[in-house]
């Protein structure tokens, strides 16, 4: 099994940088013993300025074939975080990677956001991309002591 982010834009050094590196690697140090893999960031970049277009070509490069495609978009679903955790168990108990994909400032491009297996929300606002790759990273933290039985998530 494998876990993959892939994002627009590069995360510069600095606090959101820090966070997602934190929680990252504690979701590794947790989900080793749960069969669940470190987590790989994959960032793209359109330089040329084509919009969502351009963007969901880059993106979908880097999407590794046969994953569960799990689209962030403030359209989707709003998982409580023992659902996003089952959901994850799910995936790794049928061997199936996964795929988490953050689009850019402009969000995703209708074409790519059909290719979903899931499409989920951080709540009805809109976030910054960028801090997007600090909630999920949280998120997918959580859900390994979930499923670990830790008491970090205290609902």
């Amino acid at each position: 099994m494998r876990i993959d982010i892939v994002a627009v834009g590069r995360l510069k050094k600095g606090p959101e940088a820090a966070m997602v590196a934190d929680y990252l690697d504690r979701f590794a140090k947790t989900g080793r013993s749960l069969g669940l893999p470190a987590i790989r960031i994959h960032e793209v970049e359109d330089k040329r300025g084509g919009g969502m277009l351009a963007e969901a070509e880059l993106l979908t490069r880097s999407i590794p074939d046969g994953a569960a495609v799990v689209m962030m978009d403030e359209r989707g679903d709003q998982p409580t975080s023992p659902d996003f955790a089952t959901r994850i168990a799910g995936w790794r108990d049928g061997a199936r990677d996964i795929c988490f994909v953050i689009g850019g400032a402009d969000g995703l491009d209708p074409s790519l956001r059909q290719r979903a297996d899931w499409q989920i929300s951080l709540g009805r606002m809109v976030w910054p991309h960028m801090l997007v790759r600090v909630m999920l990273a949280e998120q997918l933290y959580r859900a390994a002591t979930i499923l670990a039985g830790s008491p970090y998530h205290r609902a």
